[in-house]
């Protein structure tokens, strides 16, 4: 199958095709056929397999085929979680729409909004933003929604996990309610089932992966070690390694930016990318990480979505998440779009119960590897740890099984 069978304009084909794009992904397959046809969407596919051309190919097709306004309004609105994702789709729509006359735009917070006023003040056709700063400039009177025609969801199990869902309730509160609505979602949790249930009409559901894959190209190991060694033993597996490019999660803002210190004393370039920089430290922060002049970029969950870094060899786990979704969020920034990648994950005593939940998410084991010089000095049983840290609970059950033995 090729774009031209699709159904798309010409002017959106010739832009697919400068951008190198020959194939349409299983979700792309899926897809764009239904939004032409105008059906509401909900839509779930693993992360890096074009979930975004899915949704922005089709968008820009309709929206083309009207003569825009003088005074253009804003028709379609595209709603984000972080800015890394917004700049990106930001970026793969102006690409997109290159030999149309549609007009985009971007907001999001952490930078001066007069830029974004200004443009928005021209007149666009679509808008990608983020929740906060779009319901900012509607407060103040520099944006109206009541001419959207096609809204799109993206990454929304991400936005409820942010606790975004007032904000979007109130965005939805102020567009139309006949227009077209897309919602796309890495996974069907409840929540965004309740979510979709309450925006979406007669929605037709499309899943191009099972929920919670990964992707079959990535090498998931997992190290047991010691707490205490996890950077000494990170530092020799990056240079006896020569690793140019990987992307650490750490739980925690303050864990990034210790991480980033030690690995910049052992004259490794890093980085460290989280919540608390500001946008111009982010965004210095990943061209120097897509460039190659930083080897690692160290960062938070607010970067499990919104990074497109094209054939990046190496995710590590410096710490397991708590969520085990966001631990298939993470390793999707490696093996993307067929390209093959390694996952790594550190693991502590007490981030058992966390692989457990992965092991339980995907259905899989994940047997423990060590590294010579790193055995960790406590025991990684897990039903040993569970025994450690529930004694009471355990002899009660030993009191059970001998009154037990004792009526037999």
């Amino acid at each position: 199958m090729s774009f031209s069978t699709l159904g798309l304009s010409p002017s959106i084909l010739k832009a697919v095709a400068k951008k190198g794009y020959e194939t349409p992904s299983p979700i792309q397959q899926k897809a764009i056929p239904l939004i032409l046809a105008q059906k509401d969407v909900l839509a779930s596919a693993q992360t890096g397999t074009g979930k975004t051309a899915g949704f922005t190919l089709p968008l820009l097709h309709l929206l083309s085929k009207e003569i825009p306004q003088r005074k253009r309004p804003i028709r379609s609105l595209i709603l984000t979680p972080t800015r890394e994702l917004a700049a990106q789709i930001y970026d793969n729509i102006k690409a997109y729409s290159e030999f149309t006359e549609l007009r985009s735009a971007v907001i999001f917070g952490g930078v001066n909004a007069n830029p974004q006023i200004r443009t928005l003040e021209n007149g666009i056709d679509v808008l990608v933003a983020c929740p906060g700063r779009l319901l900012d400039l509607h407060s103040q009177g520099h944006l109206s929604l009541n001419k959207i025609e096609i809204l799109v969801l993206d990454e929304a199990d991400r936005m409820l996990d942010m606790g975004f869902l007032r904000d979007i309730k109130k965005v939805l509160s102020l567009m139309p309610t006949k227009r077209q609505n897309l919602l796309f979602s890495a996974t069907f949790s409840k929540e965004i089932k309740q979510l979709a249930n309450g925006i979406l009409h007669q929605p037709v559901a499309v899943e191009a992966a099972p929920e919670n894959t990964t992707a079959e190209k990535v090498n998931q190991k997992m190290y047991r070690v010691d707490k205490s060694s996890k950077t000494e033993m990170l530092i020799q597996m990056i240079s006896e390694g020569n690793w140019q490019q990987v992307l650490i999660f750490s739980r925690t803002k303050h864990g990034a930016n210790r991480l980033a210190e030690k690995l910049g004393k052992k004259n490794i370039t890093a980085a460290a990318i989280h919540g608390n920089k500001t946008q111009n430290a982010r965004t210095k922060a990943l061209t120097g990480f897509k460039k190659g002049t930083i080897r690692i970029l160290v960062a938070t969950d607010i970067a499990a979505r919104g990074l497109d870094i094209p054939l990046l060899p190496y995710v590590v786990n410096y710490e397991l998440p708590n969520i085990a979704e966001d631990y298939v969020h993470r390793i999707g920034r490696t093996g993307r779009a067929g390209a093959s990648g390694i996952a790594i994950s550190l693991v502590g005593q007490e981030e058992l119960a966390y692989v457990k939940s992965i092991e339980k998410l995907l259905q899989q084991q994940f047997p423990f590897e060590t590294r010579e010089g790193f055995e960790p000095t406590m025991d990684f049983i897990p039903e040993q740890a569970a025994k450690k840290k529930n004694p009471s609970k355990n002899n009660q059950r030993r009191k059970k099984s001998y009154r037990g033995s004792r009526n037999r």
